[in-house]
């Protein structure tokens, strides 16, 4: 395996090449970088590959200019099994032709014996309409490349058998908290759950597959816009959510990890069924205790290309009210779930090119229109320059959350907890996603089947993204926590803290289940199947081990609470004017 960058990599086998998510060129109206700096290996031999994967179509995964210019088109691409057509009709536009169709989940046999198989999750909320993981085999010898896919469990990998190799994320790939108008202690304390959080989840991971060798690939990006420059680890402070790879290394030594191995960009690991030996272009300590110096130089090298960037976002010939309601109106006529779970206006202050003028543009979701701020209450408010949205509008962007979003130029508020739907919207900016978004949200089934957590009874699938609370649900008092995602519950009441909806089925331990109307005397509704008659699965989890994971002992970071400027309607318990928050 080489290292080629943030979480791209490519393996060589003697059956043949997969080149991994190769990102070189800056993601995201030229915010986010690869760190370490990738841009000076060389290419045109790393592009020269028998197979392509791509993992998903984030542009730090999904680089379309590196992969049009660098990558042969002669590569078979190994395609998830994502519900919409959009990768492969972009692979094609970039003149790939040739297509392994897989099948989640399902193992395939390439020429010479290497086997691969990809597991494609397609949830909304999942990537922009998706994300994968690839695992590869050759000759007895495994790897697992989760890179920053998130699925429930690993069961389906670790079945296949050992695996000698481990890449995921580490780190975070997200606009929260540093985006949201807070004070700086309320951002910092967040943040630093956040990190948290994310450190448990990995080490949860990494736990459930037990393999071999540890590598943490997939971030964090690095920010060389001086606007930006912020938003790098390099200010000791707790609450940043960009920890790098080195950091992992130390985080994941106090929870007894030593399998782990950094890839610099050309790091190259031979790995064996009893070795993995790693030869570095450099010293890997030495390199990150200068982290800041060579972050500076990346800075001045590449502060050309952000100027060239800015130059191309004007667009003043474009009437944006106009363009926004020609483009979202009829998205939101034909929108049920996404503009109900939404459920009021989300207000766009578009910040002119002066840097002082302000024009307040409102997406109405129970109005079903997109129109001039009229002074009313408003859900969620961005604040954002003027030119980025012409620029959305202008490439005609079917994803704002894969552009400006993820970006992190712009300014958030809301009132309330997180609401999901809200991103969800803005990430199907087109019939083919919207369709599919609703259709999803619309076969959602309630979960039928019980679990014991501590001294509660719940379902067994958050309520979220269906995870298995009996792996990643941590009890503390009346509060649930799925670690997946960091969600809360309130067990009394069953109602979600951190997002609007998504109520939990809980009782205490001991009392019977209600019974359902339709059901008969037993409280099983009519028609129902039941896999095992009165059947509760125990999963002893409760307060005295809510702050350890399975890794072995790290704290369990859990979300936030008490955003400025919230409404009442947070978390109970909550103190007045606050909510919890999960992003």
């Amino acid at each position: 395996m080489t290292g080629t960058g943030h979480a791209s990599l490519r393996i060589d086998t003697p059956a043949g090449s997969i080149l991994c998510d190769p990102w070189v060129n800056p993601a995201y109206f030229a915010s986010w970088f690869p760190f370490p700096d990738n841009s000076l290996l060389d290419w045109e031999v790393l592009g020269d590959c028998d197979y392509l994967y791509v993992s998903h179509l984030h542009r730090d995964h999904f680089d379309a200019e590196h992969l049009k210019r660098f990558v042969s088109k002669s590569a078979t691409v190994l395609l998830p099994d994502f519900p919409t057509s959009e990768m492969r009709d972009e692979l094609e536009a970039l003149g790939f032709t040739r297509f392994l169709e897989t099948k989640t989940e399902q193992v395939h046999e390439l020429d010479g014996g290497l086997k691969i198989m990809i597991q494609a999750l397609t949830s909304p909320t999942d990537g922009p309409i998706g994300d994968s993981s690839l695992w590869v085999e050759y000759d007895g010898i495994r790897i697992l490349n989760q890179n920053d896919a998130r699925p429930t469990d690993l069961t389906t990998f670790h079945a296949l058998g050992h695996v000698h190799a481990h890449l995921l994320q580490f780190s975070g790939a997200i606009w929260y908290p540093m985006v949201y108008e807070l004070p700086e202690a309320a951002k910092r304390a967040f943040g630093k759950q956040k990190r948290d959080r994310q450190f448990d989840r990995t080490f949860r991971y990494i736990d459930d597959l037990k393999a071999s060798n540890v590598i943490p690939v997939a971030g964090p990006p690095c920010f060389l816009d001086d606007e930006l420059w912020q938003f790098n680890d390099i200010f000791g402070d707790e609450g940043n959510i960009f920890p790098d790879q080195w950091v992992f290394q130390q985080e994941y030594a106090k929870v007894g990890g030593t399998n782990s191995t950094v890839l610099l960009p050309g790091s190259v690991m031979e790995l064996t069924a009893d070795s993995a030996v790693t030869t570095h272009p450099t010293d890997v300590e030495e390199f990150f205790a200068h982290k800041r110096e060579h972050l500076e130089e990346m800075r001045e090298r590449k502060r050309p290309v952000i100027d060239a960037a800015k130059a191309t976002w004007r667009h003043p010939e474009i009437d944006v009210l106009k363009e926004m309601k020609r483009r979202i109106e009829p998205l939101l006529d034909e929108s049920v779930y996404l503009a109900k779970g939404v459920g009021g206006p989300v207000r766009f202050d578009l910040v002119g090119y002066d840097g002082e003028s302000v024009e307040s543009i409102v997406v109405d979701f129970p109005g079903k229109q997109v129109r001039t701020y009229a002074d009313e209450k408003v859900r969620y408010r961005f604040r954002t320059e003027r030119a980025l949205v012409e620029h959305l509008l202008f490439i005609e962007e079917v994803d704002w959350v894969n552009s400006l979003f993820l970006s992190c130029r712009f300014k958030a508020t809301r009132i309330g907890q997180y609401n999901e739907f809200v991103y969800a919207f803005f990430k199907c900016l087109s019939e083919e996603r919207l369709q599919y978004a609703e259709g999803w949200y619309a076969e959602q089934k309630p979960d039928a089947e019980d679990v014991k957590l501590g001294d509660w009874i719940v379902q067994r699938r958050c309520p979220h993204l269906k995870a298995d609370l009996t792996r990643f649900g941590i009890v503390d008092g009346n509060t649930l926590t799925c670690q997946l995602h960091g969600w809360k519950f309130d067990l009394p009441s069953g109602r979600c803290l951190t997002s609007v909806g998504h109520e939990l089925r809980s009782r205490p331990a001991g009392t019977p289940p209600p019974a359902a109307a339709g059901s008969d005397p037993s409280g099983t509704p009519a028609g129902a199947a039941v896999a095992t008659p009165g059947a509760v699965i125990t999963a002893e989890v409760g307060a005295a081990e809510a702050g350890a994971t399975a890794a072995g002992g790290a704290h369990a970071g859990g979300t936030g609470a008490g955003m400025a400027g919230s409404s009442a309607s947070g978390a109970a318990g909550a103190p007045p004017g606050s909510a919890t928050v999960s992003e």
